[in-house]
């Protein structure tokens, strides 16, 4: 089954998913989620290139760390546990951390991916994603159900399967402090987008309701060497339901970022 579980190593305390070799290619989750939801892009990456994909702290086999509270706490973690430089790529709170490295630390991000990315969310949108923020105590099961309405409307696949399971059995903990973080944060600053040097690619999907494609189109146009990438008929967990588009798009952009 293509969610399965994998085998994972030790990278900076951070469980990590790792195959192929070549030049280095960084995958970072969302919130809730791991490494897993990431299986068909490793299999289509490792082909040509190194790929490390990270279980956020709190995520899969990461344990809860203190004090990470805020995207670049989530962001410090990651750049212990890689080898740069490298290609980072990043799904929904995983592209706030990977925007936030490229700006931070350029010298070890040659180019950097986001994927259903959030920008300046409008007041009602950043009212609703902090009160859902402020609902979960970190002791108990978040109930999944809102979340897979949003990511999967009413459709009954493997893919809102897996996210179910992952949902429910990522540490109580580890979820609070990352929906928060991710609540809290606007997402990448203009300025901060304005003296992004690297190539980045933004990347949503057309029936995406919050990180939308007006988003992706703003902040690629922000970048200096930014490109948005449209899927028509794509939402918001388009690594696992468009795989074939995102994996194109991240080996053609691959090909010229790591050549």
């Amino acid at each position: 089954m293509i969610w399965t579980t994998r085998p994972r190593s030790d990278r900076a305390g951070l469980a990590a998913i790792e195959a192929g070799v070549g030049a280095r290619i960084v995958l970072l989750h969302g919130v809730g989620l791991r490494s897993e939801a990431w299986n068909r892009q490793i299999d289509a990456l490792a082909a040509r290139y190194h790929v490390t994909a990270l279980d956020m702290p709190g995520h899969g086999h990461s344990a809860v760390r203190a004090g990470v509270t805020g995207i670049s706490d989530y962001a410090d973690a990651v750049l212990a546990a890689i080898e740069g430089p490298a290609l980072v790529v990043g799904h929904s709170m995983g592209a706030m951390i990977a925007l936030d490295l490229a700006v931070r630390a350029p010298e070890r991000v040659k180019g950097v991916v986001a994927l259903n990315a959030v920008f300046e969310r409008s007041p009602e949108a950043a009212r609703a994603v902090q009160a859902r923020a402020a609902e979960l105590d970190g002791v108990t099961v978040a109930d999944p159900k809102g979340a897979l309405a949003r990511w999967f409307g009413t459709n009954d696949t493997p893919e809102r399967a897996a996210c179910h399971d992952w949902l429910c059995s990522v540490t109580h903990a580890g979820y609070k402090a990352a929906y928060t973080a991710f609540a809290h944060n606007p997402g990448p600053r203009r300025a901060d987008l304005a003296r992004l040097f690297c190539p980045a690619l933004f990347m949503t999907g057309r029936l995406e309701p919050n990180s939308t494609p007006a988003m992706s189109d703003a902040m690629a146009a922000l970048a200096p060497k930014g490109r948005a990438i449209i899927v028509p008929d794509a939402a918001h967990m388009m690594p696992m339901t468009h795989p074939e588009v995102v994996n194109a798009a991240l080996l053609d952009f691959a090909a010229k970022v790591l050549s």
